[in-house]
């Protein structure tokens, strides 16, 4: 389920107002039960700047679906229904108005939060004139990437896991482009949900490649193959 385009959500997040379109997605739940169905896979929930893949906060519901209390009653709904929730996680790249990049706009070679992108290089501009240059994801510029090698990064991207597991009684993540993603940080995230959730489950989006090598004991529960 892509809630953005299946509840008829604008395009761009420019509201300032929350939007309730939750009930809406909910009144499908149902009908996905009387399929056979265990489980939903929904697709971005992060507050993000468009298509659902840019974040900006990653502990707020996009207001233009509705606000984490409605999430909740999303979650509770399907669960009575016996179906499990399967969200989607977009931890290799941040959007454009996410803090850290901010952060960054604002204080340059000063902010804390150097450390946190992968290429940032101040004698370079980017394509948004920013007066420096960064890693994006396929060269899409509003999509940057995050270092996963640093513990700062980590640190705080498990703590948004723990967040959507307790928050909102998640049972699993879809990881969008695990295979762009460190391994040993998939490895740490699999032995953290692990610890929280025996059952949790770890889905890796990954386009081509040696699938095995994402999937085992310590690391995914599994994987994409769109080549099928």
């Amino acid at each position: 389920m892509y809630p953005i385009g299946m509840s008829g959500a604008p395009r761009r997040n420019e509201q300032e107002k929350i939007t309730h379109r939750f009930p809406m997605l909910e009144s499908w739940l149902p009908h996905i039960a009387q399929l056979g169905c265990t489980a939903i896979y929904i697709g971005p929930l992060f507050e993000s700047t468009s298509h659902g893949y840019d974040t900006k906060d990653y502990k707020l519901v996009d207001k233009r679906l509705g606000d984490n209390v409605d999430f909740c009653r999303f979650v509770k709904k399907a669960h009575d229904l016996n179906l499990k929730v399967v969200v989607d996680g977009v931890f290799n790249h941040t959007g454009r108005e996410f803090f850290a990049f901010q952060d960054i706009q604002k204080n340059r070679e000063s902010s804390v939060y150097c450390s946190w992108y992968r290429g940032l290089n101040f004698g370079w501009n980017s394509p948004y004139d920013d007066g420096f240059s960064y890693e994006a994801w396929r060269n899409c510029f509003e999509l940057v990437n995050l270092n996963l090698q640093e513990r700062a990064v980590r640190d705080y991207l498990l703590d948004v896991i723990g967040f959507w597991m307790d928050e909102f009684g998640i049972d699993g993540i879809r990881l969008d482009c695990a295979d762009c993603l460190d391994v040993s940080f998939m490895e740490e995230m699999r032995k953290f949900t692990d610890s929280k959730k025996e059952d949790f489950w770890l889905m890796g989006e990954v386009i081509h490649g040696d699938y095995s090598r994402y999937v085992g004991a310590h690391m995914l529960n599994s994987v994409t193959n769109y080549e099928l």
